[in-house]
């Protein structure tokens, strides 16, 4: 992750767990969104963080990430938006758009 961030790449972190119910109800959205766009998968750097191993590292504390089911988008070292145990396609697709447009640029 971090020589994607130190290199200027657009990353999509995935705070997760393989239990967590919420987690896979936004992995079904990320990955249809995907699918419907294939520009996401092309442009963003996407990092699955597994709650589990890292839920109490300092990346974790670092970015102050409060919980699984955490979305985040970084340019650099810039936090360019998260979503915290929401489902709905319309906010991640949002998040997403905003990854894209940072890509983009």
């Amino acid at each position: 992750m971090e020589k994607h961030l130190k290199a200027g790449d657009t990353v999509f972190l995935d705070f997760k767990a393989s239990w967590c119910s919420t987690c896979a109800a936004q992995e079904r959205v990320i990955n249809a969104l995907k699918a419907e766009n294939p520009e996401y998968e092309a442009k963003i750097t996407f990092i699955d963080v597994d709650w589990d191993d890292h839920g109490k590292s300092d990346l974790v504390k670092r970015m102050n990430i409060p919980r699984r089911s955490t979305l985040v988008v970084l340019k650099g070292d810039q936090e360019l938006g998260r979503i915290v145990a929401q489902t709905g396609k319309s906010q991640i697709k949002a998040l997403m758009d905003s990854a894209l447009g940072a890509a983009s640029a």
